[in-house]
């Protein structure tokens, strides 16, 4: 079976919910701004499976998905963006460009998210990218950004996930942690995908990247430029004390084995 899966398919249907994550950065936009966002940047796009979803929202709706990887947006352009209808497909450009030098014009918008920012290593390199992302932004944009951590965060570990893909066969979503570097904070991780007649598809994915803490995130933030920064953290479902999906901003965060949180930062 592993010979004829999608790896591009299996990571949108394990790893992304744009639907949620779109639902989350219109409330928070709306919630902030008294205007709509019509313009949104999604960097690190791959697949540029949200910047597609986006179009989709609203007639007005305009989009622009920029990653360095050519071969996973031709991929996007095959499947996501063969999907849209003619008007939607005038509405949404891929760029085969590095987020940092990219120019496609003011957004109101820029995503950066499934920790893509992590890859950059090095504190100067953040904050480049950061004022990089300020000077793309509109006068009252927002940047928004996913992160995680927790205590297992750093441990080598493996979890396993039981998946359907987009025709509702199973498989197994698998994410390692295999090396981190406590004097660096840098990690190696790697998605692989095992399927019903066991045979997998390993290193799928790999990443390197650094283990980015929220103060040092915030903090980069605020020196790159941007005018507030704020931490989204999720609440919990007090009937079985698991997270409720509902992310609202917070100074106090739980000190869980794992958590995902959203960061707004306004220019």
């Amino acid at each position: 079976m592993s010979e004829y899966a999608d790896c591009h398919a299996l990571y949108q249907q394990s790893v992304q919910d744009v639907e949620a994550e779109l639902d989350f950065v219109e409330q928070t936009w709306s919630d902030l701004r008294n205007r709509p966002a019509i313009f949104l940047r999604e960097d690190f796009c791959g697949t540029a499976n949200t910047a597609c979803e986006w179009v989709t929202r609203d007639d007005s709706h305009h989009a622009v998905g920029v990653d360095l990887d050519r071969d996973v947006l031709e991929w996007g352009r095959l499947y996501n963006l063969a999907e849209l209808d003619d008007d939607q497909s005038e509405r949404i450009e891929l760029l085969n460009e590095d987020v940092i030098q990219t120019r496609p014009g003011l957004a109101d918008i820029i995503l950066a998210m499934n920790f893509s920012y992590y890859l950059f290593l090095k504190r100067e390199d953040l904050r480049e990218y950061f004022a990089s992302a300020l000077d793309g932004l509109v006068s009252d944009g927002i940047l928004f950004l996913d992160a995680y951590g927790g205590y297992e965060a750093p441990m080598n570990l493996t979890e396993p996930r039981d998946c359907k893909d987009e025709d509702g066969n199973d498989f197994t979503y698998i994410w390692e942690q295999a090396e981190f570097n406590p004097i660096d904070s840098c990690m190696t991780c790697h998605i692989h995908f095992e399927f019903p007649d066991k045979s997998r598809m390993d290193k799928a994915f790999s990443y390197r990247w650094r283990l980015w803490t929220l103060p040092e995130i915030r903090e980069i933030l605020y020196e790159a430029g941007f005018s507030r920064v704020d931490i989204y953290w999720e609440g919990t479902d007090e009937k079985n004390n698991e997270g409720n999906g509902i992310y609202s901003p917070s100074e106090i965060g739980d000190a869980d084995p794992g958590w995902v949180c959203y960061i707004v930062a306004q220019a």
